[in-house]
């Protein structure tokens, strides 16, 4: 059952970000040319997401546990330094430069073009490589 759900849920995301236009790298790109030929309705993709997301945390909040898994997968990192800022900044130039965000990129694998393969293998080479350079305690691992 828990793989059904995921399934329905990957499906929805997916109709979702085909549907909101998020998968064409030019229309993201339109939406950054502020100065060019800017294209505002990725502004209210966005806005809608942010609204469901309001709602949706409030009803998950309520819950003791997640519907499948013991507990809920928080961060506990609280503060904001170099690693958030330039994570921060390489996802937003890697959206800017190629048009896509992983979130999208992923869906957009069924179009079989060979610019949204690259994407994503260039962004798990790059998981991997920070893995290499990087590495950090899993949690449960001991010291």
């Amino acid at each position: 059952m828990r793989l059904t759900y995921a399934l329905i849920t990957g499906l929805v995301f997916g109709i979702g970000i085909a549907l909101s236009g998020m998968m064409n790298p030019a229309k993201v790109l339109n939406f950054f040319d502020l100065a060019g030929h800017w294209d505002p309705s990725l502004a209210f993709v966005m806005g809608g997401a942010l609204i469901v997301t309001f709602f949706g945390y409030r009803l998950v909040w309520r819950r003791k546990a997640p519907l499948f898994g013991g507990r809920f997968q928080i961060p506990g990192a609280t503060e904001i330094d170099a690693k958030l800022i330039g994570g921060a900044a390489i996802f937003g130039v890697g959206w800017g430069i190629a048009g896509f965000c992983p979130g999208a990129a992923l869906p957009a694998l069924g179009t079989g073009r060979w610019e949204v393969a690259l994407f994503v293998a260039s962004v798990i080479g790059g998981i991997f490589l920070r893995r290499l350079l990087t590495p950090t305690k899993r949690a449960g691992a001991t010291a």
